[in-house]
Parts: structure tokens; C-alpha cells; sequence
């Protein structure tokens, strides 16, 4: 099954429920019910996000509706990673047709614009 990483920081709301609850965090992830969803670990952390989760969804769908609502109920900013297995990482780099590098060739820079526009 899918793993995400996602990245939690309090909102001021979620301070609140925090200061008036320690377990509020646990306690919405508990409340939370979306089908073969669910949070594999959870660790306080110190610097730009005060939470990081391990998540185990089935698709980006499902990651990104429990995401949303842990981030309602909880008082969360949410960033939400997929993450892709090592192995699975480096076996698709080892696949049968490697990209052939031309060692003169110059690595293309992006111009810093969007695809797409606004």
C-alpha cells in the first residue's frame, strides 16, 4: 500500500486544542474515518513543522481527504509527500533502457516559470 509523509504544523487554533488537550492530535487521527486509511507513525518534531506522520492510503485520493481533515479537525497546516520505497526507487532507475548520457552535453535550466500559468 502507499506511504506518505506528511508535515504538521499548529495553527493557533491547534495550539489551543493542544495546551487544552495533549492528546488532541491522537484523538482526531482516531476520529478520523477514511476506507484502508490510517496512520502508521507519528513523531513530535523540532524545527519547521512541529509534527511529522507516516501515512498508509490506497491512492492520492484517500491520502489527500484524510489530510484534509485531520488539518480541519486537529487545526493543522498539512503538507502531504508521497513516498516511494528505496528499492522501488532504485529499481526504476536500473530498469532494462537506460537514459544515455552525453557527457558534453550542457543540464537544461528551467527559465523559474510555472507550467500552466495562474
Amino acid at each position: 500500500m502507499p506511504t506518505y509523509i506528511m508535515l504538521l504544523s499548529l495553527t493557533a487554533e491547534g495550539r489551543r486544542q493542544m495546551l487544552r488537550n495533549p492528546d488532541a492530535l491522537l484523538v482526531a487521527e482516531q476520529a478520523i474515518d477514511v476506507r484502508d486509511t490510517g496512520i502508521m507513525g507519528q513523531y513530535a518534531v523540532l524545527g519547521e513543522y512541529d509534527f511529522v506522520s507516516i501515512l498508509s492510503a490506497p491512492n492520492n485520493e484517500s491520502a489527500a481527504r484524510f489530510s484534509m481533515e485531520l488539518g480541519v479537525v486537529a487545526g493543522l497546516q498539512i503538507t502531504t509527500l508521497p513516498a516511494i520505497p528505496i528499492g522501488r526507487f532504485e529499481e526504476a532507475l536500473s530498469h532494462d533502457d537506460p537514459i544515455e548520457e552525453d557527457a558534453d552535453a550542457p543540464i537544461p535550466k528551467g527559465d523559474g516559470q510555472r507550467i500552466g500559468g495562474d
